[in-house]
């Protein structure tokens, strides 16, 4: 496994509980173009990262699981998880050469913020166990 001390820890890392690793991180790794930073294949879990989004992925009963009530597919339900990247053309492409369908085609749409609107293009896609990916890319203004 390389050295990874040149990536920044997070502040806010989410754990997710997944059904099965090898699944997820075929998803999560092959498709969606994250990298391992380390993993505990025993337990079941992976530490991932694309740039500056990182995410855990632990395999629902082996090792310690952190559950507070009934879990029932799709898994997340309520949230999604907005991972910004450069160009959103590779992981299409991914997604369409493996037909893994789509939640949201992807889409301009334009955000007002504290300092102006954003533009982004944008599309949803869902994970094996249904956890919600909203992956972005910047669009740039069209006013000066």
């Amino acid at each position: 496994m390389p050295q990874h001390s040149d990536v920044a820890p997070p502040s806010l890392v989410p754990e997710l509980l997944i059904t099965d690793l090898t699944t997820s991180l075929r998803f999560w790794v092959d498709l969606c173009g994250f990298e391992i930073l380390y993993d505990r294949p025993e337990e079941g879990f992976a530490y991932l990262h694309l740039g500056s989004a990182h995410v855990m992925l632990d395999q629902i009963g082996l090792g310690r699981d952190w559950v507070t009530g009934t879990l029932e597919r799709p898994l997340g339900r309520g949230v999604n998880f907005e991972i910004a990247v450069p160009s959103l053309d590779e992981i299409l492409a991914r997604c369409a050469a493996a037909k893994w369908p789509l939640f949201l085609q992807p889409e301009t749409r334009w955000y007002r913020t504290a300092d102006g609107d954003i533009g982004v293009q944008q599309f949803l896609v869902q994970d094996p166990d249904g956890y919600l990916l909203r992956f972005t890319s910047r669009v740039a203004s069209t006013t000066a």
